[in-house]
């Protein structure tokens, strides 16, 4: 898991790779509202240097899968079973 500018950064060197094009099939629709279905995309490359890591050949070449989840910051506090609340504006009424 990654998060904040390094996760933009290597999710901008994967979709180089893709030249910012994804098919239909990438993208996760409608669901509930636990697991895939949540808003998310994803998508693979097959090369790990073409996004410009160095080659190593005790290594060799290796695939990568991408996938991003879209959601909410705070999600989980709303879904928890232990003390639940709600997120987002209008929490307090004054």
């Amino acid at each position: 898991t990654v998060r904040g500018p390094k996760a933009e950064e290597i999710l901008e060197r994967g979709l180089k790779v893709k030249e910012f094009e994804l098919k239909e099939k990438n993208f996760s629709h409608g669901g509930s509202s636990k697991g895939s279905g949540a808003g998310g995309f994803g998508f693979g490359i097959n090369e790990h240097i073409d996004l410009g890591l160095k080659y190593d050949p005790t290594t060799g070449i290796y695939g990568m899968d991408f996938y991003i989840v879209l959601k909410r910051a705070g999600n989980r506090v709303a879904k928890r079973r232990r003390s639940p609340s709600s997120v987002g504006a209008f929490q307090y009424r004054y």
